[in-house]
């Protein structure tokens, strides 16, 4: 079947406009245009909503792929029934993100299980769908990225990769042993990015007696807020030597 020449050079023009929403889209819309009496700018202002919106799926795709998450987690799959003791209107509100905006930072402590992966990941998963641009980094891998950089006399440049994000999230602080040179590491990324704020923290709370930690939220500058911590004592790092 021998296509219509216009067709064809408005589907080159499109080619090279990547307006590929609007490639897909102008021939069904412009049949339903006609069906439905819409007028040019009506037509056109479909077009381009749907071009638009299409772009906005793939940067948020591209956002998402870059944070590096291990998985991708959302706030609706939390279970809320364990730890038995959590302020849920604290976190549902560090989801508006206003965190981020005013430079402050976030700190999940608790024991192993109590779900501070699931959040800080849900957290820069929602950070990744409004715009955000995000990280997602195991404290071991970082100490040994930057070991390795500092071997090679590329430590400053490779610092970059974890103080340029709009939000670090920061996992498994404490889970396993550091040395000394790992601890100095590890700090001079935590330290940088907890003055600055937009760090998401996820250490681990040693065992007490067994029990899950209940929880407290706390406030130390920078603004900080504190969830699964048994005590309202302000963040310190501390490492293992």
């Amino acid at each position: 079947m021998t296509r219509n020449p216009a067709d064809l050079l408005l589907n080159e023009h499109l080619d090279y406009l990547k307006l590929t929403s609007v490639k897909e889209n102008c021939q069904p819309l412009a049949v339903e245009s006609a069906a439905n009496h819409w007028s040019h700018l009506d037509y056109l202002g479909r077009l381009l909503q749907g071009e638009v919106a299409a772009r906005q799926q793939r940067t948020i795709a591209r956002r998402i792929r870059a944070a590096r998450f291990p998985v991708i987690k959302t706030l609706e799959g939390f279970r809320w029934h364990w730890p038995q003791k959590i302020n849920r209107l604290q976190i549902q509100d560090l989801f508006r993100l206003r965190f981020i905006e005013e430079k402050a930072n976030v700190i999940f402590l608790g024991l192993v299980g109590l779900g501070k992966t699931h959040l800080a990941t849900a957290l820069g998963y929602a950070a990744c769908q409004h715009g955000y641009s995000v990280l997602f980094a195991n404290a071991i891998d970082v100490i040994n990225t930057l070991s390795a950089a500092q071997t090679k006399g590329t430590l400053k440049s490779e610092l970059k990769r974890y103080l340029s994000p709009a939000l670090l999230l920061l996992d498994e602080i404490g889970y396993l042993p550091i040395d000394q040179r790992g601890a100095d590491l590890l700090f001079q990324v935590i330290s940088q990015r907890y003055e600055r704020g937009t760090i998401v923290l996820t250490p681990t709370k040693p065992s007490n007696n067994g029990l899950p930690s209940s929880t407290v939220i706390a406030l130390s500058p920078p603004p900080c807020s504190i969830v699964f911590s048994t005590t309202p004592k302000p963040f310190k790092p501390r490492f293992r030597s």
